[in-house]
């Protein structure tokens, strides 16, 4: 099958699927809470065709596939008995947390996938993965394998953000490394750019934890929870690492549907091309860059969506809580306004987005 395609199809199974699992999360939620669904759509309206009615909610498909959607009965009314608003505050929590709950879950299962297969990650130790050519790595003679046990004579260990705080504050300076080459201990300097392309950062190395073969399936599911625990602590302090200028405004950006879409594209070429043999018939290493992206989308519609802007669940469990601390609901009328107004934002700022994405996309770089 022609890669282009492949790619475009598992973009939309993809995205598809992440806004579907977290609806079914809620779905399933609700339900254990007694709270009524009078619709589970998958895909979005205007509706294709009712499927079936199961504990009085209409199953229904729907024309646009791009995952799916709960009516919850008296979401934003309390007057509605058996509804969501009229529940109790402590049943409502869950409910809301259960979409992006799925969505963490999503990215351990499929990090389980891929410790099974490839073994689980050292988190001890920090190996060059792949050197940029022409870059100060290729120049100072490091080499891919190498693990880098110190930088100015701190100990790196599994830390691969202190070594890339180390390179940033070394910038047009000589930097210090001991690296691990086998069995081999060597001192080699190398000086970090001072100005560098956004794709390779100052030493321009790709960086991470070696892999352990995995002796079973259940003893990945502890290291593929600290894995996305890792990556939502990243994501977190983007902003912070930006302030302090650790990373460039350019790897800190989030691409929208065209770029990532031209991210997928990229990622199957790389995982297909990376299975056939090479011309001298030699197995390559297989890449697994669009799991690595399924994560990395998954985890980041969890977080976004625990935000508390009007219109996302971080929003709705924010005024539960303000409600818990009050003892009272914020009037339904107050809180619909909110929504509306909140809502109507967040569609303009994601129009401007979307149009800038399709105007301008990110140009990802795999390494």
């Amino acid at each position: 099958m022609n890669t282009s395609l492949l790619g475009g199809i598992i973009f939309v199974v993809v995205f598809a699927g992440i806004i579907l699992l977290h609806e079914l999360g809620h779905y399933f939620v609700a339900r254990l809470m007694g709270i009524e669904v009078e619709e589970f759509g998958i895909g979005f309206p205007p509706r294709l065709v009712k499927l079936f009615s199961w504990k009085g909610t209409d199953f229904t498909l729907n024309w646009i596939p791009l995952g799916g959607f709960n009516k919850i009965k008296g979401e934003d009314d309390p007057n509605i008995p058996g509804g969501m608003a009229a529940a109790n505050p402590w049943k409502r929590i869950p409910v809301l947390l259960a979409g992006v709950t799925m969505n963490l879950l999503t990215a351990v299962l499929v990090y389980t996938l891929l410790f099974s297969q490839y073994g689980i990650p050292d988190t001890h130790s920090t190996m060059i993965m792949s050197i940029s050519p022409a870059s100060p790595a290729e120049q100072a003679g490091l080499k891919v394998n190498d693990v880098i046990v110190s930088a100015d004579g701190v100990k790196v260990g599994g830390n691969t953000t202190q070594l890339i705080s180390i390179a940033h504050n070394f910038g047009g300076k000589p930097l210090p490394l001991v690296i691990l080459r086998g069995k081999q201990e060597l001192n080699i300097t190398v000086t970090p750019r001072a100005s560098f392309p956004a794709n390779q950062g100052p030493i321009g190395i790709a960086i991470g934890n070696p892999y352990l073969k995995a002796t079973s399936w259940f003893e990945t599911v502890p290291v593929s929870f600290s894995a996305a625990g890792s990556d939502i602590q990243n994501l977190l302090a983007l902003p912070g690492r930006m302030i302090a200028g650790t990373i460039s405004t350019q790897e800190a950006q989030i691409g929208g549907p065209r770029s990532i879409w031209n991210l997928f594209q990229q990622s199957v070429a790389r995982d297909v091309s990376s299975r056939q043999p090479t011309s001298s018939g030699k197995p390559q290493t297989p890449t697994n860059y669009t799991l690595l992206v399924i994560i990395s989308l998954t985890i980041t519609v969890g977080v976004v969506n625990l935000l508390p802007i009007p219109a996302l669940d971080g929003w709705r469990i924010f005024t539960t809580l303000v409600e818990i601390i009050l003892r009272r609901p914020i009037p339904a009328k107050y809180q619909a306004a909110i929504n509306s107004v909140g809502f109507l934002v967040l569609l303009i700022l994601l129009g401007f987005f979307y149009i800038k994405d399709l105007i301008n996309p990110i140009a990802f770089t795999l390494p």
